[in-house]
């Protein structure tokens, strides 16, 4: 099975999507703050593309939250 489609991988899409939506921006917003096109955002919310690490703390810097909290979701969710 490939990364993306695991539980755990959806957990922290969905995560980072409620993120994006508490802190009030549109997908739009968010891929401007990242100098990356809307479809950027898109693509991940929606499972077509793989985030790497990197990314994912560039996302939660731009949330304003600490990626620590991305961690700590992962974990609980890991068996």
């Amino acid at each position: 099975m490939k990364s993306i489609h695991t539980i755990d991988y959806k957990s922290l899409i969905d995560w980072l999507t409620s993120q994006r939506l508490m802190a009030g921006l549109t997908q739009a917003q968010l891929a401007d703050r990242m100098d990356r096109p809307q479809s950027f955002v898109s693509k991940f919310e929606n499972g077509e593309r793989r985030l790497d690490v990197i990314e994912c703390i560039e996302i939660c810097r731009e949330l304003g939250v600490d990626p620590h909290a991305m961690v700590d979701v992962l974990m609980k969710g890991t068996s």
